[in-house]
């Protein structure tokens, strides 16, 4: 988890100062810029934050928010649920009821992270909670643009309440490889020429920069000890370029 967390003190340090003070916030950056890792650095010091970590739906963000008020030992939660598995079993509408009397009756802040397009219905659920008390919502993007905040967008309108997090300048980018390389114990005759392609390919990409050096540790990309570079990173692309 460290890792990706490299040279990221100030943004840290931002999240932790959003959250210290139950303000909401919008965390924004690109896929594989370690937004969710370093947002999870952050939350054990924060036990009253509860997290979705998919947020692709409304229903999805009240089951979340159902089961960690249970582990909350909120009143009201633990009165609706047994257990966990009795969350599965109630409807929608009942389930939204619950957890919204459960917001309202302690002082919680909420996350919603790997959010996708919300809908206006899921923004008008958004407001809802909002209305029923003092409980921040903060989220997680992939831009600060329509096309991640989408109906939300408006209650983050204040630069203040955002924080970007960027790809590694260049020489960060360098360095951030280089240990990735030593922590893997990666080798290769041709290893100077494989970094410069990962900074190149990468763009200072951290999750990128990891999902290349590691895939050059499998043997399908190694020829004795040279690595394969053009097959390594045409197989990252063919799987969409995914990064951790």
């Amino acid at each position: 988890m460290s890792e990706i967390i490299f040279d990221r003190m100030e943004e840290r340090q931002r999240i932790d100062q959003f959250l210290a003070n139950a303000r909401p916030f919008l965390i924004y950056g690109p896929s594989g810029v370690g937004k969710t890792v370093l947002l999870r650095s952050v939350l054990p010091e924060f036990r009253s934050v509860l997290y979705c970590e998919d947020s692709a739906t409304i229903n999805l963000v009240f089951r979340s928010l159902a089961r960690g008020l249970l582990r909350l030992q909120s009143p009201r939660a633990s009165q609706a649920f047994r257990d966990e598995s009795a969350i599965a079993s109630k409807s929608a509408v009942s389930l939204k009821g619950i957890v919204l009397d459960a917001l309202r009756d302690g002082e919680y802040s909420i996350v919603l992270d790997h959010l996708k397009r919300p809908s206006h219905s899921f923004a008008s659920a958004v407001r809802e909670v909002l209305g029923r008390g003092s409980t921040p919502v903060s989220v997680v993007a992939r831009s600060s643009h329509m096309e991640d905040t989408g109906f939300l967008q408006a209650l983050y309108g204040d630069r203040s309440q955002r924080c970007e997090i960027r790809n590694f300048d260049d020489s960060t980018a360098e360095q951030f490889a280089r240990q990735r390389i030593k922590r893997t114990c990666l080798s290769g005759t041709n290893i100077s020429e494989f970094l410069d392609k990962v900074l190149k390919f990468s763009g200072g990409n951290p999750g990128t920069i990891i999902a290349l050096i590691d895939m050059a540790i499998h043997p399908k990309y190694r020829a004795e000890e040279h690595i394969k570079i053009s097959p390594l990173y045409i197989d990252f692309r063919m799987n969409g370029g995914v990064a951790r």
